[in-house]
């Protein structure tokens, strides 16, 4: 867009500079008053032909005659150069949405981002993070745009649609996120995406503590309330400085290289039904094991050395990001 509006610049600075000239010459060589001699100008570059308003000399004529042949000119190019302007912003526009739902048809697995405001930015930063595809939806242009300039693929439309949400491939998702500006538009669009795509891993911002268990029975997976989440971190803030200041360590990209992932043990693993002892995570990895989440659901806190390893567990790991890919070659069977 910096091109069109350079272009559009020099267009609106040729015609001043030649209404402004013209409009001089006349008041100077002619005499005549402002008005009269901007009115000539005008009517002189765009060849109207109303004839001269008073009678010119000589030099006034020379004058005129080299003010038709450079606001005439000028004239054509501003013309031409809106028209450019014109087209290229059509076939962009065009070959941008068609781009764009081509990289879309090509998702599997992706995640839904409904809603792009200061709640949308910080999920899309962490899913940018992982390497995650996904894809925005927003009502507003410019929120579109900014994900857009930012590398991300956008959509301007109403996330709470069913023909959006299938444009966007929710039968091929993973997941979505609900974060649009109020809990009712939040509700809606998640008992959509549900009925659209039963499975789907459905995540869901509300403002009102009482809109969550709506929320939950509607079909989401995972509810989170902002402002309660940021009142208790202020909280811990002070009574847990320690504490919170590890667990941010953990999340933030300025702190240490350390980060907490999940991590599944397949059933094709070389270690599916031994112990973590057998497996030497620490030895062979350098990463901490803080939990295991059993196919059950049962939550596992701080795995004793003896605890087995089954198909569709979840190790909850600590440590460099290194260490956690070599966990996940081992859990996958890549490695031993």
């Amino acid at each position: 867009m910096g091109h069109v509006r350079r272009r559009l610049a020099f267009v609106a600075l040729g015609v001043l500079i030649t209404l402004v000239g013209g409009t001089a010459g006349f008041v100077l060589i002619e005499g005549y008053p402002v008005f009269d001699a901007f009115y000539m100008t005008l009517t002189s570059v765009t060849t109207v032909g109303y004839g001269e308003i008073h009678p010119l000399s000589t030099a006034g004529r020379v004058f005129n005659s080299f003010l038709l042949l450079f606001g005439v000119t000028v004239i054509l190019l501003a013309v031409g150069a809106m028209t450019q302007t014109v087209i290229e912003l059509e076939l962009n526009h065009y070959f941008g949405k068609r781009r764009t739902k081509n990289m879309i048809d090509k998702l599997d697995g992706h995640i839904i981002l409904c809603g792009f405001g200061r709640v949308g930015r910080g999920a899309a930063e962490e899913l940018r993070k992982s390497g995650t595809p996904f894809v925005v939806i927003d009502r507003q242009e410019e929120r579109v745009e900014r994900a857009m300039q930012a590398g991300m693929l956008g959509v301007m439309a109403d996330a709470s649609r069913d023909d959006v949400l299938r444009d966007v491939g929710i039968a091929r998702a993973k997941g979505l996120i609900a974060t649009l500006a109020s809990d009712a538009d939040n509700l809606f669009l998640i008992l959509t995406a549900k009925t659209l795509n039963p499975s789907l891993t459905l995540s869901a911002r509300v403002a009102e503590e009482s809109s969550e268990p709506k929320m939950r029975r509607a079909g989401a997976t995972f509810v989170f309330a902002p402002y309660v989440s940021t009142g208790h971190r202020m909280a811990q803030a002070l009574l847990k400085p320690h504490v919170l200041q590890f667990l941010d360590s953990t999340q933030s990209a300025a702190g240490p290289e350390v980060g907490l992932e999940q991590v599944r043990v397949e059933n094709t693993c070389a270690y599916c039904d031994r112990t973590i002892e057998d497996l030497q995570i620490r030895r062979e990895t350098g990463v901490v094991v803080l939990a295991i989440r059993r196919s059950s659901g049962q939550m596992l806190f701080n795995p004793p050395a003896d605890t087995k390893l089954t198909g569709g567990d979840y190790l909850i790991a600590m440590g460099e990001p290194n260490g956690l890919h070599r966990l996940e070659q081992l859990l996958m069977g890549a490695a031993r």
